[in-house]
C-alpha cells in the first residue's frame, strides 16, 4: 500500500531563478506604482480634490443628491454605488465621506450635508457610526463645485471597467485647492495644503487678477482651520510660505480661567492635534512632575461643543501654567507646509501666486469649453428657426406638401426640396403641433430667432476676449463670496504677542540640599523635610560622599569616572525625602555599565574653573565655560584627561591655594594661579609635584582650601582647613616642586 502512495506523488519541480538587474526591476515593476500613487491617489489637483474625493462627490451628484428636492439617503447607499467608480472597498470610500461631513468638523465648508455620528476630527477616540445608520447628501456648496459640468467644460473618462464615464476634475469656480485642508503621502514626495478663509481667497484671487502684482499678504491674511485656535503670525514665515509654498507656522489653543472653580477651560485647539493627545501628555507631565500645580485634568466634550477642563490649585497662576503646557504639549503645534499639487499630470510646488495663475488657467479653460457648448447648441437651435423662418414664407405650401405626400416616411425629404433646408430643419418643422400654426407662435420664434444671434455673436466675443473671460471670473468669486463667507475662525496673534518666556518661569524655585553617595545615588531634599527628619538612610555599605547647597532651577555638572561630564536641571529630578534612597544616576542619566559619578559641579553661568591633579604628578586647570554648549546637549565626553588616573577634582570660582600631597612623606600648598589655563577639556596638565623616584609615586592627595572636597576613590570627606604657620611651611612659590616634609 505505502508504494502505491509513493507512485501517485508528484514529482518535486525546481523553481528556476532568472537574474534582473536592479535597475530593470525598478523600471518594470516599482515605478508604475510609484506614479499609481502619485497621480492617482495622494496628491490633489488643481480642483482641490484627490481622486477618491472626486469620485464620491461625483457619484452623489449622479444620485441627484444635490438637488433640493431629494433628502439625505443612508450613507450606506452612497458608498455602494460609489464603488462603481472606485472599487477599493466600501471601509475606505466610507472613511473619504466622513471626513467631508459637516458633522466630522474637519473642514470649514463641508461638501456633505450629514445626519448622524461621523465622529470628530479634534478627537481620536470617537468613532463615527457605521455607514447603516448615517444619512448624507450634498451640501450647498457643491453647486460650485460641479457649475456647469453638464456642458463639457472638464474633460470625462471611462471608469475602471468602462462602464461609465466620471471627470478628471471638478469645475470649481472658486479656489477651492486653497480653502480645503489636503494631506498625502505619495512615493518620495507629499503634500500638505493649509486651508484659508474662503472669503480671503477669493478676495485675493479678485485682486491677483485685477493685478498680478498685488502683495498677497494684504488680503490673505493667514490660513484659517475648522477648529479655530490662534495662529502666532511671524511675517518673514508667512511671506516665505506665500512665496515658496513650503515653510512652518505655529498653532496654539484658545482657553478662559474660570476663577471661581479654579478651572482652565480649553476650547478651541490646533488643527493638527486631538484633545485625546493633549490630556495624555499633561497627565504624564504631572506624573514626571514637570508641571505642578495640576489636580485633574478631564474632557467635558458636549453637545455644546469641545472643552478639556483643568483644575488647578488657587494659589497657582493660570498664565503661567498654561504658558509651560504651551512648551511642553500640542496645545501649541507646528503646521509644515508643502503646497504640492498635480498640475498636467506633474507634481509641482508652488506658492500661492502660482497657485492663482495655474487655477486661472484651469478656470479659464472650464469656461472657454462651457461657452464653445452653449454657442454650439444655441447655434443648433438657430439653425431651426431659419429653417421655420424658410417656412413661414409660404406655409400653406409647407401644408400642401405635407397633405400631397402619400408616405410619412416622404414628408422630410419633400420639405427639404421644397423649402431647400437641412434635414434637421425639416424634423423640426414637421414636429411642429398644428395649435401653434398661429401668428403669435409664429412670429414669438422669429423674435427668439433674432435674440439668438444677439447672444451667438456675445458667446463668441467671450470666448475669445480674455478679459471677458476674467471679468466672469470675477463676478463668480463676488458671487461666492457673498454667498458662502464667513468670519475666520483662526485668530491672528502678531509676532509682538508671542514672545515665549523662558521655561525657567514657570518652574519653582526653592532651596534643596543635595546628597551624593559613593554609589551614584542623588538625593534632592527640601530644607523643610530635611529639618523634620536628618537622618539619612543610605544603602547598606554606601556612604554621602558629597553635599551641596542648591536652588531647584540650578543646573549641575556631574562628573563621571568615565572622563565624562552630564549635564541635568535639578527640577527634572523629584524632590525625595531623608528617609528615601535617593535617585539612581545610573539609570537618570545613562550611564555606562561600571561607570559611576565622582563629583556633582554647580553650572551657574558658567563661572569658576576646575581643577584636576593626576597620579602622574600633573594637573590641569580648565575654565568651567569650557563646558558650556549652545545646544541642549546632555553629555560631554573627553571631560578631563584620561592619559593618567585622576587623584581629585575642585571647582574653585576663583584662583586659591591647594593641598597636594605626595605619598606619605611630603606635600604642598600651591595657589591655583600658578596653574596655567588650559581651554583643551582633555588636557594632561603641566607637572606640578615631582614624582618619587625610587617607586615613581606621584600625586596622592589634592584638596582646596579651604572646604570640603571629594576625596577620590570613595574616602570620608575630609577637613580641608590649614593653619596659617602650616600653609606658610608648605606654601610653594613655583611648579614643578617636590614639596615640604609632612609635619606630624
Amino acid at each position: 500500500m505505502a508504494k502505491k502512495l509513493l507512485k501517485t506523488q508528484p514529482a518535486v519541480v525546481e523553481a528556476e531563478i532568472i537574474e534582473q538587474a536592479i535597475t530593470d526591476a525598478l523600471e518594470i515593476n516599482f515605478m508604475p506604482y510609484a506614479m499609481s500613487v502619485i497621480i492617482s491617489r495622494a496628491i490633489p489637483e488643481m480642483d482641490g480634490f484627490k481622486p477618491a474625493h472626486r469620485k464620491l462627490l461625483y457619484t452623489m451628484y449622479k444620485m441627484g443628491l444635490l438637488s433640493g428636492t431629494r433628502g439625505r439617503i443612508k450613507s450606506a447607499d452612497i458608498v455602494g454605488q460609489t464603488m462603481r467608480l472606485n472599487p477599493h472597498g466600501d471601509g475606505p470610500i466610507y472613511e473619504t465621506m466622513v471626513r467631508l461631513t459637516r458633522g466630522n468638523d474637519a473642514l470649514i465648508h463641508p461638501f456633505v450635508d450629514s445626519k448622524g455620528n461621523f465622529g470628530k476630527h479634534s478627537s481620536r477616540d470617537m468613532a463615527y457610526a457605521a455607514s447603516r445608520y448615517t444619512e448624507a447628501k450634498l451640501d450647498e456648496i457643491c453647486k460650485e463645485i460641479f457649475a456647469d459640468i453638464d456642458k463639457d467644460v472638464v474633460d470625462m473618462v471611462d471608469n475602471y471597467n468602462a462602464t461609465m464615464l466620471e471627470p478628471t476634475l471638478l469645475p470649481t469656480t472658486y479656489p477651492n485647492l486653497l480653502v480645503t485642508p489636503n494631506q498625502g503621502i505619495a512615493v518620495s514626495m507629499a503634500s500638505t495644503v493649509a486651508s484659508f478663509n474662503l472669503k480671503e481667497v477669493c478676495e485675493t484671487a479678485i485682486a491677483w487678477l485685477k493685478n498680478p502684482r498685488h502683495d498677497i499678504t494684504k488680503t490673505l491674511l493667514a490660513p484659517d482651520f475648522s477648529t479655530g485656535g490662534e495662529l502666532l503670525y511671524v511675517p518673514e514665515e508667512m511671506e516665505n510660505i506665500y512665496a515658496t509654498g513650503r515653510g512652518s507656522f505655529k498653532l496654539r489653543a484658545r482657553w478662559r480661567f474660570d476663577k471661581k472653580n479654579s478651572c482652565i477651560e480649553i476650547f478651541e485647539i490646533p488643527y493638527t492635534t486631538t484633545a485625546e493627545a493633549i490630556i495624555d501628555k499633561i497627565v504624564a507631565l504631572v506624573k514626571q512632575n514637570k508641571v505642578r500645580d495640576i489636580q485633574d485634568v478631564r474632557d467635558e466634550t458636549d453637545l455644546n461643543g469641545m472643552k478639556i477642563a483643568i483644575d488647578i490649585r488657587k494659589s497657582a497662576n493660570a498664565d503661567q501654567i498654561m504658558q509651560r503646557l504651551f512648551s511642553l504639549t500640542t496645545l501649541q503645534d507646528g503646521f509644515n507646509c508643502n503646497f504640492n499639487f498635480l498640475v498636467n499630470g506633474r507634481p509641482k510646488v508652488m506658492g500661492i501666486a502660482e497657485i492663482l495663475e495655474e487655477w486661472t488657467a484651469f478656470r479659464t479653460g472650464c469656461i472657454r469649453r462651457g461657452l464653445a457648448y452653449d454657442i454650439e447648441k444655441k447655434s443648433e437651435k438657430l439653425h431651426l428657426l431659419e429653417g421655420l423662418a424658410k417656412i413661414l414664407l409660404d406655409i400653406d405650401k409647407a401644408i400642401k406638401i405635407i397633405r400631397e405626400t402619400e408616405k410619412e416616411r416622404d414628408v422630410i425629404a419633400n420639405l427639404m426640396q421644397g423649402f431647400k433646408i437641412t434635414q434637421l430643419q425639416a424634423e423640426y418643422i414637421a414636429e411642429i403641433k398644428l395649435r401653434h400654426l398661429n401668428r403669435e407662435y409664429l412670429l414669438g420664434r422669429v423674435n427668439e430667432r433674432e435674440d439668438l444671434q444677439k447672444e451667438i455673436a456675445d458667446l463668441k466675443e467671450t470666448h475669445k476676449s480674455e478679459s471677458r473671460i476674467r471679468a466672469l471670473i470675477i463676478s463668480q468669486l463676488k458671487e461666492v463670496a457673498k454667498k458662502y463667507g464667513k468670519p475666520r475662525r483662526t485668530e491672528i496673534i502678531y509676532d509682538a504677542e508671542t514672545a515665549a518666556p523662558s521655561d525657567e518661569v514657570f518652574i519653582e524655585d526653592y532651596n534643596v540640599k543635595l546628597f551624593l553617595t559613593g554609589e551614584s545615588y542623588l538625593k534632592k531634599i527640601t530644607l523643610v523635610s530635611l529639618r523634620s527628619a536628618s537622618e539619612q538612610n543610605l544603602k547598606e555599605g554606601d556612604y554621602i560622599a558629597q553635599e551641596l547647597d542648591a536652588a531647584n532651577r540650578d543646573e549641575m555638572l556631574f562628573f563621571s569616572s568615565a572622563c565624562n561630564v552630564y549635564k541635568m536641571r535639578l527640577y527634572d529630578i523629584p524632590d525625595c525625602k531623608a528617609s528615601a534612597l535617593g535617585g539612581y544616576l545610573a539609570n537618570i542619566l545613562g550611564l555606562d555599565a561600571g561607570e559611576r559619578i565622582i563629583q556633582m559641579i554647580p553650572a551657574q553661568e558658567y563661572k569658576g574653573m576646575m581643577v584636576f591633579a593626576f597620579e602622574n604628578g600633573k594637573a590641569a586647570k580648565i575654565p568651567l565655560s569650557a563646558y558650556a554648549t549652545k545646544t541642549n546637549r546632555k553629555k560631554l565626553v573627553n571631560a578631563y584627561s584620561d592619559k593618567s588616573p585622576l587623584v581629585n577634582m575642585a571647582w574653585l570660582e576663583a584662583d586659591a591655594d591647594l593641598y597636594l600631597q605626595r605619598g606619605k612623606d611630603k606635600a604642598m600648598v600651591l595657589n591655583s594661579a600658578l596653574i596655567p589655563l588650559n581651554t583643551s577639556k582633555s588636557s594632561g596638565g603641566v607637572m606640578v609635584f615631582t614624582l618619587l623616584k625610587s617607586k615613581k609615586v606621584g600625586i596622592t592627595q589634592m584638596r582646596a582650601l579651604p572646604g570640603l572636597v571629594t576625596p577620590a576613590e570613595g574616602e570620608p570627606v575630609q577637613d580641608g582647613g590649614l593653619s596659617a604657620e602650616d600653609r606658610d611651611y608648605y606654601r610653594a612659590d613655583k611648579i614643578p616642586t617636590a614639596g615640604h616634609f609632612l609635619r606630624k
